[in-house]
């Protein structure tokens, strides 16, 4: 867990505790972290964190824990838009489609990392080449501290759920399939 403060805690001043060592894409992360006032540490781990289980496996904590970014494609604009959810839920389209007109499409590789700036499988909820229309889980708000990836499939950070709205300007909109 974090030294110093609670997950995703706004920076009150002082140092920022990043390591010098951090990937180029971790880095890259790490830095819009602290731009937005967010002290979040970025982790390099030593086991993937590619899958929400592989992140789940390689932190210890629970798989529902793991704040899984999705891009996906708006198929009338062709923008980008960004669902981060719930490790253990699996996206509805359709339940998103009605709660907010968008008609999204799954996304590939290609047009991910040329959208967005990471590749598929460290995509994080911050730090993107521009600004991302953001929908938000609710069942992440079960959790003290949840975990996304950090801009590689070996990064992390952890931070507050209460967090995401200001980090990333997303709407929490119920977003699941139904169990």
């Amino acid at each position: 867990m974090l030294s110093g403060s609670g997950p995703g805690q706004k920076s009150r001043g002082g140092g920022n505790r990043v390591k010098s060592s951090l990937s180029h894409n971790a880095r890259r992360v790490q830095d819009c972290l602290a731009a937005l006032g967010f002290s979040c540490e970025v982790k390099e781990l030593p086991g993937s964190t590619r899958t929400a289980a592989e992140a789940a496996a390689s932190i210890g904590c629970s798989i529902g824990q793991i704040a899984k970014s999705l891009i996906f494609r708006d198929e009338e604009s062709g923008q980008p838009v960004l669902v981060v959810a719930s490790g253990d839920n699996r996206v509805d389209l359709a339940r998103i489609g009605k709660a907010t007109g968008l008609v999204l499409a799954k996304a590939d590789g290609r047009y991910v990392k040329e959208n967005v700036g990471f590749a598929i499988g460290g995509i994080p909820p911050v730090g993107h080449n521009r600004p991302l229309r953001t929908l938000l889980d609710p069942d992440l708000r079960r959790f003290q501290a949840i975990w996304a990836a950090a801009g590689t499939p070996f990064a992390v950070f952890a931070l507050a759920p209460s967090d995401l709205p200001a980090m990333t300007g997303g709407e929490w909109i119920e977003l699941a399939e139904e169990r």
